[in-house]
């Protein structure tokens, strides 16, 4: 049996999935292929809980911890509104292809509705063509204002 739920990060159950999932996805290649530092496990759970902009969607299949989305709230000038940005998606090796992504996917739009977002956007690599497809099976198409001007792009800066 699936459940798919927001996380409660006082929940020491809660809290221990969310480090193994993300750092099982860290150590994926899609994640950059190094575990995450120490001190990211140690602390993660206690920064994620100073936010009141994140919301964390768990998903566990018999118990055991499954699947991962970290979201966070932003706020879209255009519309005057919410929006609700999927930082973070991962479902664990040993659960892939069981529809655990598409459960994750319908859960954050329900809570983005919940929050009156007027929209969810979120970022993939370019290689990453499974995420890819799950992004375009629900709903999400490239970023544009101006079909003149061209797609958005991903930019950082690390600091």
């Amino acid at each position: 049996m699936t459940q798919v739920f927001n996380a409660d990060l006082s929940d020491p159950r809660h809290a221990a999935a969310i480090v193994e999932l993300l750092n099982g996805y860290a150590m994926d290649a899609m994640g950059g292929g190094q575990q995450l530092a120490d001190f990211v496990q140690a602390n993660l759970i206690a920064a994620l809980r100073k936010r009141s902009d994140v919301h964390v969607v768990l998903a566990f299949v018999e118990e055991q911890p499954a699947g991962l989305a970290i979201c966070i709230e932003g706020f879209s000038t255009f519309a005057c509104m919410p929006l609700l940005n999927i930082h973070d998606l991962t479902v664990a090796k040993a659960f892939r292809g069981l529809g655990i992504s598409k459960l994750l996917m319908q859960h954050i739009e329900l809570v983005a509705i919940g929050l009156g977002c007027c929209k969810i956007t979120l970022e993939v690599l370019e290689h990453n063509l499974p995420a890819q497809a799950l992004y375009k099976a629900s709903g999400f198409a490239g970023y544009e204002l101006n079909p003149a001007m061209g797609k958005a792009m991903l930019l950082q800066k690390k600091l």
